[in-house]
């Protein structure tokens, strides 16, 4: 089974300190799993663009470090450079690469910007496809003004209070994190120091004032070249030889040329193999004929250590005669099944106008039922481990009253902890079960039924966590500890049955579906 890749582009105000920019580079390579793939710093924009892939979590981790590193090391107060910047970590945006949507993308910067907002003290912004207001998709909306302006402007105006943290900037000014589809970077070098031709060029050829769809672009002196510093946001709609093309007829008529271009990052293949069609006029050209697509690939390294039991192998196991996996590891992949449905559910309702008024309660319920699904596939594992503790202690030695007796407070401490993983389990999925009734209650009609099948798997998971608590204190019920535990299932049990009547009534309501 392949696992999802992510990659992640963060800008820093930084290219002049070499000492700064391999300090973040170490950091973020030290999260195991994730490579960096390219560096390049600008000396005349003062900017360092870091490229790095993994798996989400690994991503997500190390773009928090490199932001709270990036924070230690650069202050904007002392920062002079080309490019418009607001913080000591620009921008932060998340690309999906394999196995992963740009939906979960934006739930890896929403969760991302809340933790740095909350324990790092820097406020977010979000944008693209991430963004909370209209005006904030675009990147320069929020740029306004750089760092100097908004550090007058963001605690008296509310139009730029962050989506997280305080609305007061230290040195580390403030960040943008989002969720995009790939994007270029990419600069043309003109034959002439003149500005002004640059910036000229730059609103023919960007969309925002007339010119090309996808493009954004800017004018800028580097290396005493007057440069147009562009982003090509959707490379399949608006191509690289596209945009040279236009720069070059419109440099023509200011009597100047183009000197040369540059990357500033990666790029895709595909846009490279598309400006070679173009411009060879290869009109019957196919990928396929490319000699390196025939050869074998490397992806990215998975991190050492145990490999995940995918879901064909847990069923299989499952199914085996061996005792473990067994009924308590069930309940946890039915609860996790019951939360990854809560999931679904908020995500084909955010972004729904008919739903704009529970936008952000389906974002918080995207957050809590993707906490417990991974807490719920963690049980599985844990519960099979809890149950080969228990046959650990009843295979010691009972040849003297010692050992006797020794066995037996080992089994009895082994059946408590047995018992202990599927309460938990019953716990969390009583959780999703209040989950799939907010789901229910407010999420998209249209997936009502998926609310409902999850609040049936995790009321279905907790009766499964019942029993198995209940069959590994048998013998025992009347101990203070396992009697606690009991009566703390029936709790739950109770408070379960509550729910599936209230979702019962939901369904006739809302949903139209009678089943009294």
């Amino acid at each position: 089974m392949t696992k999802p890749i992510v990659e992640c582009i963060p800008n820093f105000s930084e290219a002049r300190r070499p000492e700064v920019i391999d300090a973040i580079a170490e950091t973020i390579a030290s999260v195991e799993g994730v490579r960096i793939l390219d560096r390049n710093s600008d000396l005349d924009h003062n900017r360092t663009v870091i490229t790095f892939v993994g798996h989400p979590e690994g991503v997500e981790e190390a773009a928090y470090l490199a932001i709270a590193k990036a924070g230690e090391l650069i202050n904007l107060d002392h920062h002079q450079g080309e490019h418009p910047r607001i913080g000591a970590t620009d921008v932060v945006p998340f690309i999906p690469i394999s196995d992963i949507s740009l939906m979960e993308c934006v739930e890896i910067a929403r969760r991302l910007g809340k933790r740095v907002g909350e324990t790092l003290k820097i406020p977010v912004y979000l944008y693209e496809e991430a963004a909370t207001r209209p005006e904030r998709v675009n990147l320069e909306n929020i740029r306004r003004g750089q760092y100097e302006t908004l550090k007058q402007e963001i605690s008296i105006a509310p139009e730029r209070e962050p989506d997280f943290g305080p609305s007061q900037l230290t040195g580390a000014g403030a960040t943008v994190i989002g969720a995009r589809q790939p994007l270029i970077a990419y600069n043309v070098y003109l034959t002439t120091d003149d500005v002004a031709i640059a910036n000229k060029i730059a609103r023919a050829v960007r969309h925002s004032t007339g010119g090309l769809r996808y493009v954004k672009a800017m004018g800028v002196l580097v290396e005493g070249l007057a440069q147009v510093s562009m982003n090509l946001t959707n490379y399949h709609r608006t191509s690289m030889a596209s945009v040279v093309e236009m720069i070059r007829r419109e440099a023509q008529r200011y009597g100047v040329a183009i000197h040369h271009s540059e990357l500033v990052g990666l790029v895709p293949n595909r846009a490279l193999i598309d400006a070679a069609v173009w411009y060879l006029q290869m009109d019957q050209f196919s990928p396929e004929q490319i000699l390196e697509t025939k050869l074998p690939t490397t992806s990215v390294p998975e991190s050492e250590g145990p490999a995940e039991t995918s879901e064909a192998d847990f069923l299989d196991a499952l199914a085996s005669g061996n005792t473990t996996p067994g009924g308590g590891s069930a309940a946890a992949y039915s609860a996790a099944m019951a939360a990854s449905l809560v999931s679904m559910v908020g995500r084909v309702t955010i972004g729904k106008k008919k739903y704009a008024d529970v936008e952000a309660d389906m974002w918080q319920l995207i957050e809590e039922a993707m906490g417990l699904q991974a807490a719920m596939r963690t049980a599985v594992k844990k519960d099979a481990e809890a149950f080969e503790s228990y046959l650990k202690a009843m295979r010691l030695p009972k040849d003297t009253d010692q050992e006797k007796a020794e066995r037996i407070r080992a089994i009895q401490a082994a059946s408590i902890n047995a018992a202990e993983v599927p309460l938990q389990v019953g716990r969390e999925a009583l959780e999703i079960q209040a989950l799939a009734f907010r789901a229910a209650e407010k999420g998209n009609i249209n997936a009502i039924s998926d609310a409902a099948s999850a609040a049936a798997l995790a009321q279905a998971a907790l009766e499964c966590a019942g029993l198995n608590v209940r069959i590994n204190l048998l013998g025992i019920e009347k101990e203070a500890e396992p009697a606690r535990m009991l009566n703390e299932v029936k709790g739950l049990e109770k408070q379960s049955s509550k729910l599936k009547d209230a979702l019962r009534a939901v369904l006739n309501e809302r949903g139209g579906l009678n089943l009294s």
